[in-house]
């Protein structure tokens, strides 16, 4: 086989996995379409507790941290800012809508160790669960990046309004 012909065999399977890859990120989009975030400003009237520099890691199906949601604006991992407030939860991801989560949306927060193709210490992720509806849970993860983990899982247990966090 010439140099040619190999590089152009290299070139289509190279194109045949990207072809997949998009197919199947499609699939994914459109099973995940009746899951979305809640954008919107945090109210105007509410006392900031705590703010935390984190790395957004993914959104997943309740209790099942290797399943990776396409959310609209949840589906990569990104920078963002978690701000705790009396009234729920802002996340500033880069280059997306403020994402509020009111607390009756949050039903749970723990400490975890793995999420998706994130693996870290023992418990150094924060693991948030949230209603994105009636009868849909969801699980979001970040990893602190200037605090512990703990202190970020204690911000949010401290705005619950029953203790319903526990470790994972």
């Amino acid at each position: 086989m010439s140099r040619e012909g190999a590089l152009l065999i290299t070139i289509a399977l190279a194109l045949a996995l990207i072809a997949l890859g998009v197919w199947a990120w499609r699939r994914r989009v459109r099973r995940d379409n009746a899951i979305s975030a809640p954008f919107g400003e945090t109210p105007s009237d509410v006392r900031t507790i705590a703010a935390f520099p984190v790395l957004y890691v993914a959104t997943t199906k309740h209790g099942e941290p290797l399943e990776r949601l396409a959310v609209k604006g949840l589906g990569f991992r990104s920078r963002a800012d978690v701000t705790v407030t009396d009234a729920g939860l802002a996340v500033d991801l880069t280059g997306q809508p403020r994402i509020f989560l009111p607390l009756d949306r949050i039903t749970e927060v723990a400490q975890a160790t793995v999420a998706i193709d994130r693996v870290v210490e023992r418990d150094g992720l924060v693991r948030i669960t949230w209603r994105s509806g009636p009868d849909v849970a969801v699980d979001s993860y970040f990893r602190p990046q200037d605090a512990s983990a703990r202190a970020l899982t204690d911000a949010v247990r401290g705005i619950l309004p029953t203790q319903t966090g526990t470790d994972a």
